[in-house]
């Protein structure tokens, strides 16, 4: 993430990055949560923190499970990698003959112990975000970064640009002028592909296959410059391009840098970890409260302490932008929203099996996700107690 500030005080460019569900540290993400989701399928109360290192021909699976589930996890991975596309060495990984090492134990009984009356499972900083700047309250520059991505994989797995390949990344840079989107002044996207393409045609097919129908949904009138592989040939790709870890995505995940982030992943962690649930449940807070008109933007930031159920601390910021104070709209969330993690994961149903689609492009701006759905009881709440600290 990047800004950049011009001449003019209220003018100034912001930079978001996404990459692809094949590039290296996604793939992780993605095998993280598969397997979590395997486990909560079978046992919704399973205790689950996996993590995962993908290199040329070597997958690693550790951490910690508390489940009476039986799950498979290396036979997860490779059919999870084989959809993701890595099936040939040369492509960068072949998900049948890469040598797995399954190194996952029992969690820690004090750790789980902590948690058996609703407390959290670890100590730690989360935040959520909203904007109005986008009718899914996300930031452009991300959404944008998002989609592109997703198009990229829709287009090689349907074969219209069957020269793709699955590592990709791409970059957005919009101008804002007094915190509003106005332009988009670069598009990067670089990705991997078959030898047998020319560079010329690669940036052809991409803007006109890839770019030029995603931007057609924002700022249409933008005519941004366009850097496509940048760097030239990009054959060398995956796992064995680079090394790809679970959580070394965070800003890809959460908002693009738009906020701050708590430092905590997210992939591979089940509810008791507040660093995901709580990081959730705050998404959903600022999102009502931009929702019910009380902010343009707004960050929540929420803390906890291990085996304490209610947060240490609750922070708001609407960058100058709420009808009620910052204070005021503190309180507001304290009355209105329970922030414990066994009262978030149930109102999100978090102990279902909904973690992998998650893990590439984004945990948050898609409408099937329980804590991107607006609640008008709670919009009723905020609006009829923020009236009432007006009158």
């Amino acid at each position: 993430m990047t800004t950049q500030h011009t001449q003019q005080t209220d003018s100034y460019l912001f930079t978001s990055e996404s990459v692809s569900e094949g590039h290296p540290d996604k793939i992780a993400d993605q095998i993280s949560d598969a397997i979590l989701d395997a486990y909560l399928a079978q046992d919704p109360q399973a205790k689950v923190a996996v993590e995962c290192l993908i290199t040329t021909g070597r997958l690693i699976i550790a951490g910690e499970i508390t489940s009476h589930a039986s799950v498979d996890a290396e036979q997860i991975a490779r059919e999870l990698i084989r959809t993701i596309g890595y099936h040939d060495e040369a492509i960068g990984f072949n998900c049948d003959t890469a040598i797995v090492e399954n190194l996952l134990h029992t969690q820690s009984p004090e750790i789980n112990s902590s948690v058996l009356d609703g407390g959290a499972g670890d100590q730690g900083i989360m935040f959520g975000y909203a904007s109005d700047e986008t009718p899914e309250l996300m930031p452009m520059p991300i959404l944008i970064a998002h989609k592109l991505m997703e198009r990229q994989a829709l287009l090689r797995k349907n074969g219209i640009l069957p020269w793709l390949l699955p590592d990709a990344k791409s970059q957005v840079t919009i101008r804002y002028e007094q915190h509003k989107p106005v332009d988009i002044e670069t598009i990067v996207i670089s990705t991997q592909h078959k030898a047998d393409i020319s560079q010329q045609d690669i940036r052809e097919q991409l803007i006109h296959h890839i770019i030029e129908p995603v931007l057609s949904q924002y700022l249409p009138d933008s005519r941004p410059e366009y850097l496509i592989n940048p760097s030239g040939s990009f054959t060398i790709g995956g796992p064995h391009g680079d090394t790809g870890l679970t959580g070394r995505k965070i800003i890809v995940d959460t908002y693009g840098g738009s906020c701050p982030h708590g430092g905590g992943a997210f992939s591979g962690k089940d509810s008791t970890k507040v660093d995901r649930s709580a990081a959730y449940a705050a998404r959903f807070v600022a999102k009502h409260i931009v929702a019910a008109g009380l902010a343009h933007r707004c960050t929540v930031q929420l803390s906890y302490a291990i085996g304490k159920a209610e947060p240490t601390s609750l922070y708001v910021n609407t960058y100058d932008s709420g009808t009620i104070s910052d204070g005021a709209i503190t309180a507001l969330i304290h009355e209105v929203f329970d922030l414990t993690p066994n009262a978030i994961s149930t109102l999100l149903e978090l102990r279902k099996p909904i973690y992998l689609q998650t893990a590439a492009y984004g945990h948050f701006g898609k409408s099937q996700l329980l804590w991107e759905v607006i609640h008008p009881n709670f919009i009723e709440q905020l609006q009829t107690l923020a009236a009432s600290h007006l009158s």
